[in-house]
């Protein structure tokens, strides 16, 4: 696979997850069916796709079998996150993916690059969406495809109810803010990629959902691990919004919500296919 010029500066920002392990475990979970099917029907052999905030890799590589022998690169701010994507692609049966440290901000290459350009849960986190998309604008190439996906955790529902988690709920979207993030981005995707000058915009939702005992006990045991020992702790008690007595009991409503026999999660998502 021939090497791409990147010319890439890093943006700084508070990544409101960040990489502990009960993070990345999520991200590893993700692959290009459970997280960009909408996506999917747009995939042909030869194009090149660039994978922006590819994380751990797990997409970015699904993304690559599907058009080889066409190049996949991702990139991620993150110069830890990029090395396990790279541990994982030589592992991999893929051949046709690199990864290195870039930004949606400054993407660094060429005008006209891409066939493709793909950001899973990553306008969430910035401050300024409409800036990064119009920096992926000048990358793709005419007739090629931006494809953004990001969760909205206004729109997110559960049962049983319990006031912990309504609690780290509202915890979530405080520390979000305080970062400068949009919790809420995916029922804002269709008007930031308007405002970008976007054309031919498409604009669809979809959803995870855990609910019988395999999954909850999935996602509710990551969750208990990420309030008590993430990034979201850390700025939760930093920014004096929380602390570690009160966290602990959000973590065991996560644990108390895995073991309710009618327990069920759903995860709401907006998605766009658009053109430049």
């Amino acid at each position: 696979m021939g090497a791409l010029s990147v010319y890439a500066q890093t943006v700084s920002y508070v990544y409101t997850h960040g990489h502990h392990e009960s993070v990345l475990r999520s991200h590893s979970w993700r692959t290009a069916e459970n997280s960009a099917g909408y996506l999917l029907g747009s995939l042909g052999p030869g194009q090149r796709i660039l994978d922006v905030g590819c994380g751990p890799g797990t997409i970015t590589l699904d993304l690559a079998r599907r058009v080889a022998p066409g190049e996949v690169l991702g990139i991620d701010s993150d110069p830890g996150v990029v090395a396990k994507a790279e541990a994982l692609a030589r592992t991999s049966d893929v051949d046709n993916a690199t990864f290195q440290v870039g930004d949606a901000y400054n993407p660094g290459f060429d005008d006209r690059t891409f066939d493709v350009v793909h950001a899973h849960q990553v306008l969430q986190h910035l401050t300024d969406p409409e800036r990064a998309l119009r920096s992926l604008w000048r990358i793709l190439r005419p007739g090629g495809t931006l494809a953004v996906r990001d969760s909205d955790y206004g729109g997110f529902v559960w049962s049983p109810a319990d006031p912990a988690l309504d609690r780290w709920m509202e915890l979530y979207q405080q520390i979000t803010k305080r970062n400068g993030a949009c919790a809420n981005a995916g029922r804002y995707l269709l008007s930031w990629v308007q405002a970008a000058g976007y054309q031919q915009i498409r604009f669809s939702s979809s959803t995870w959902t855990f609910a019988d005992p395999e999954s909850r006990a999935w996602w509710g045991g990551l969750w208990a691990d990420r309030v008590e020992f993430s990034a979201f702790a850390e700025q939760a008690i930093s920014y004096g919004l929380s602390n570690q007595t009160e966290l602990h009991e959000v973590a065991a409503a996560w644990r108390r919500w895995i073991d309710q026999p009618g327990g069920c999660f759903v995860v709401v998502h907006g998605e766009i296919l658009a053109a430049p």
